[in-house]
């Protein structure tokens, strides 16, 4: 079980967050075994805003803020696609591709090269 990262989840009343005796009750941040929001780290997308407005900075600044816009080009264009159901190929079409989003051009590959997290065309 893993509590909701939200700063202010205990705040929200809900019933699920009422604990205590009657008439003792008091409010608690949500314990669940998996959450849906922020990679499963809070309960709601009440939380996830709470935590980014009190943490987002922070986040950014240590992990990197991005100074400068990033460009995409011919050479770090490339995506992996799959066409998924065999009525969107025609004869001879891989299933398996990548895709360069600039100059529109595919280069196909394996099944194990698509599931392969490493394999890239970009340079």
């Amino acid at each position: 079980m893993k509590y909701c990262q939200g700063p202010l989840c205990h705040t929200y009343d809900t019933k699920d967050r009422k604990r205590g005796p009657k008439g003792n009750k008091v409010n608690q941040t949500r314990r669940r075994s998996n959450f849906y929001y922020m990679q499963g780290n809070v309960c709601s997308m009440q939380c996830q805003d709470d935590w980014f407005k009190k943490y987002g900075d922070q986040a950014l600044n240590h992990f990197g803020r991005i100074t400068q816009p990033i460009v995409l080009t011919e050479h770090n264009g490339w995506y992996k696609r799959r066409n998924c159901y065999n009525w969107q190929r025609e004869n001879g079409e891989p299933e398996f591709y990548f895709f360069n989003m600039v100059t529109r051009e595919e280069r196909g590959i394996t099944e194990q090269q698509y599931n392969d997290d490493n394999y890239d065309l970009n340079t």
